[in-house]
């Protein structure tokens, strides 16, 4: 009955792996810009006026060689024939450290009469430490429209210093103009990582866990194990648009998180510190399409709160703003509020007044059976109940639900409140993730399959959030 995310963060360096569906990474994908990368030079990239522009260490090395008066005194810029289309959604990023802290700018604007027809011109504050950027824009129609290619600017000129800045992973892209139709399979996942460093030495078992788990869509958690979290989630995002797949996504971070199972406490300081995260989490999802599943255990696990000397009304306040900053900032991103399972909070009335008031209105719907175990046919029906209870007040609120570890059902033992849901025996994958006929909107893989829920269970020494071949094993075959 409870939920447990990854705690560790998975580098996403995006490197191929053999026999898997990997990614394209979001920096190496067909750009309009001349190159992302900087591993073979900065061909591509010119220098203007006072900056020096070279390679250096596999980045883009960027020297105003003086103080300069204005910022495009010392600048770089893409050559390109790329055109932009105005009225469309774009998205820039990129990677930037500087020499020292201070302000530097960049543009998307058009080769003719550039000055006065920038579609993006914004700073960004560097510092001494490599930092994703991103930013997303609507072109605008230059006044003349005869020419619309454009060129991307980075600008490091200033009057009060002669500055470095490095840059690395450029990316500008077209945001979708529909939603893609399959889902994302990540190279980057917990067990794809396993199979791709397991694979000549436990063959047999990474190959049952590759074309088991590995290859199948499953959501990727994000939490405050991210020490970048913009560049955590853009290369994510970046590579399922770069591959032409949904993306899906957990945001994992709420203060008092866990409260009621402990194995997956943590979260964000206080609500200030969750506005910041859940902020820069919904900008670096931008425009682009994408699935959120938000805050899986939050509403259900609310009450307990009280035992770490927490508020249950706090927690509602809290994923209120969470459901209005990705609204705001992430408009294409069919956000569902987790509310539990048919275990969990048996009361269909009082849980509707619990989504009510954390922001059921702002989202798409809600998700059920997350990292949980309850038949299929039973939490339909428990959705459907939960979505006529809804409807009055907030709309039709469509569900999901979590199929990916209910194969063979709720564990029935029940010697201790955690053998129902903490890595029991005996469980199995459920049904691929698919759209039901009829029911919920979607069946998911929320929970990565072979993810521990932590030191307990069939894996009492394996802490929540870690992969565990083993654990994949037993899911995959049935049993322990």
């Amino acid at each position: 009955m409870r939920f447990i995310a990854a705690k560790a963060a998975v580098a996403l360096t995006a490197v191929a792996a053999a026999l898997l569906t990997a990614p394209t990474p979001a920096s190496a994908a067909a750009q309009l810009v001349a190159n992302g990368r900087f591993d073979g030079g900065v061909a591509g990239w010119k220098q203007i006026d006072q900056a020096e522009v070279t390679a250096d260490a596999g980045r883009m090395k960027v020297r105003a060689k003086a103080r300069v008066n204005e910022p495009w005194n010392a600048m770089t810029v893409a050559n390109t024939t790329a055109t932009l289309k105005p009225g469309k959604t774009y998205t820039l990023s990129f990677d930037a450290q500087g020499s020292e802290a201070f302000t530097p700018t960049t543009t998307v604007q058009y080769l003719k009469t550039p000055g006065q027809n920038q579609s993006l011109g914004t700073t960004f504050p560097v510092t001494t430490a490599s930092k994703r950027f991103l930013y997303t824009f609507t072109a605008k129609a230059p006044a003349d429209a005869s020419d619309l290619t454009v060129e991307v600017t980075f600008q490091v000129g200033s009057k009060d210093r002669a500055a470095t800045v490095w840059f690395d992973n450029v990316s500008l892209m077209e945001t979708q103009a529909t939603r893609p139709a399959g889902l994302f399979v990540s190279g980057e996942s917990n067990p794809a990582v396993w199979v791709r460093n397991n694979w000549d030495a436990q063959r047999a078992k990474a190959e049952a866990i590759n074309n088991g788990i590995a290859t199948k869509p499953i959501f990727m958690w994000f939490g405050g194990w991210f020490g970048d979290l913009t560049k955590a989630v853009d290369d994510y995002v970046g590579a399922a648009q770069a591959a032409e797949k949904l993306p899906m996504l957990v945001a994992y971070n709420i203060p008092y998180r866990d409260a009621c199972a402990t194995h997956s406490n943590g979260g964000a300081a206080d609500a200030a510190a969750y506005h910041a995260w859940i902020t820069a989490f919904a900008q670096a999802i931008g425009s682009r399409h994408a699935v959120v599943i938000l805050e899986p255990d939050a509403v259900a696990a609310a009450p307990c709160v009280t035992r770490v000397g927490g508020d249950p009304e706090d927690q509602y306040r809290i994923l209120l703003d969470a459901t209005q900053v990705l609204k705001v900032n992430a408009p294409n991103a069919w956000v569902y509020l987790d509310a539990g399972n048919p275990g969990w909070v048996t009361n269909k009335n009082d849980l509707v007044t619990r989504l009510g008031k954390a922001g059921i209105a702002n989202t798409r719907g809600f998700s059920l059976n997350v990292s949980n175990y309850k038949w299929t046919d039973q939490t339909t029906t428990y959705g459907t109940d939960v979505k006529n209870l809804l409807a009055p007040a907030h709309g039709s609120k469509p569900f999901v639900i979590d199929t990916s570890r209910n194969g063979n059902g709720p564990y029935p033992g029940d010697s201790t409140p955690e053998d129902d849901w903490c890595n029991p025996p005996n469980r199995k994958l459920g049904a691929a993730p698919a759209k039901p006929a009829s029911g919920a909107e979607y069946h998911y893989w929320v929970k990565v399959p072979g993810d521990s829920d932590g030191r307990c269970g069939i894996a009492p020494t394996t802490p929540a959030g870690q992969f565990s071949p083993d654990l994949a094993m037993a899911l995959i075959n049935g049993n322990p």
